[in-house]
């Protein structure tokens, strides 16, 4: 079969997204060797580590208006492209399909992250909000099937949207096999001295933005009077001031570590080397640090609300995103306890099979047999 991907966040994001579409596709294209898949993208970010297998093609506009303009190719021109080459199936990873597609005789699958845009509208200017409501939904009802990355996305699909809920299949996400092999100790003390880690830390991953709920890990140092090392890692955003100023104000700099700009392949040797993994979002798709840190053999405390016992089974700790001297108790209460710390390891490990490679190939392809038979 010739499958097409919407890979522009493969090449280009470093985050969620990113991460989803270069796992999807490393995946497929190693549990199924004998496709061809095609990877259209506007534009190549050099600094992500992204080496597609020898079945993969990518395909950058071609052209002088094309090359000029790659987000007008992008939405408009992947259709013909994907005509032309007779694609047997093509796979919007990002919530978007190209404009067009429902008009060529190419079966159709988009993978639905969140809506967040709807149930938070208050975290997105109103263009934004305007702009995603049209090409996410309008890319749903074309579609042949919808991928949903969790049972909560297909609930939110259903309660603020009018989808047909056969249309909709819960696909779960997995992360790089990085995680799942131990790094050896001499390489993990390396890595941590490179950012001057402390010998134990608890961990945060994730953009420092509002909605991951930073601040209240660091209220919850403070009220809960914790005296263990905090190490951050995330992309500075507008909301980063925000948390320098309660360091600065509550004189955490002894304690807080924020890191920025951490390459990938460092990330799997600091959660290994972490503590406890805190992950308070207030709402999430599905939430890849949580699987991250479960696959790394690190406990976790995530919040209630969203997605994130779906990603985090039931051997981790949920606290509710918005009570931090409850967050504060359960980080005492882990911390303090070796035996518990060793249970919830053990148990996230065993749930985290539920993610492997061969489980999401085995569900993509199903998927895509249905968008094939249904087309």
């Amino acid at each position: 079969m010739k499958i097409g991907f919407d890979a522009k966040r493969a090449f280009n994001n470093h985050r969620g997204l990113g991460n989803y579409s270069r796992d999807t596709i490393r995946i497929l294209s190693t549990q199924f060797t004998d496709n061809q898949y095609f990877l259209y993208t506007p534009k190549i970010c050099g600094d992500i580590p992204f080496h597609p297998n020898e079945n993969c093609r990518t395909i950058l506009p071609n052209g002088f208006l094309a090359q000029r303009m790659p987000s007008i190719w992008r939405t408009y021109r992947l259709a013909d492209e994907a005509e032309k080459e007779k694609l047997d199936l093509f796979h919007g990873l990002s919530h978007e399909l190209p404009v067009g597609i429902q008009k060529k005789e190419i079966p159709t699958v988009v993978t639905m992250h969140d809506l967040i845009f709807m149930k938070f509208p208050e975290l997105y200017p109103a263009i934004d909000r305007a702009l995603y409501r049209h090409k996410y939904l309008s890319s749903c009802k074309i579609a042949d099937r919808i991928i949903a990355i969790s049972e909560q996305t297909k609930r939110d699909l259903l309660e603020l949207t009018d989808i047909d809920e056969q249309k909709i299949d819960v696909v779960y996400q997995g992360c790089s096999p990085t995680f799942r092999t131990e790094i050896p100790t001499v390489e993990r003390e390396q890595i941590c001295q490179k950012y001057r880690l402390p010998a134990e830390f608890m961990l945060s991953v994730g953009a420092l933005e509002e909605r991951k709920n930073h601040l209240e890990i660091l209220q919850a140092m403070v009220t809960q009077s914790i005296d263990f090392p905090l190490v951050i890692i995330g992309n500075e955003t507008d909301y980063t001031p925000t948390l320098h100023q309660f360091i600065e104000k509550n004189k955490l700099h002894s304690r807080v570590t924020l890191l920025m700009g951490v390459p990938f392949a460092d990330f799997p040797a600091i959660y290994q080397s972490a503590t406890l993994f805190l992950y308070p979002s207030l709402f999430e798709g599905f939430g890849i640090p949580v699987l991250e840190a479960l696959c790394s053999g690190t406990p976790v405390i995530a919040a209630t609300g969203s997605c994130l016992e779906e990603s985090g089974g039931p051997g981790s700790c949920y606290i509710s995103p918005t009570d931090c001297d409850e967050l504060g108790n359960q980080i005492h209460n882990i911390l303090g306890n070796k035996e518990l710390q060793q249970k919830m390891v053990v148990e996230g490990k065993e749930f985290s099979l539920k993610f492997t490679d061969e489980s999401i190939a085995k569900n993509l392809w199903a998927t895509y047999q249905k968008a094939i038979s249904t087309h």
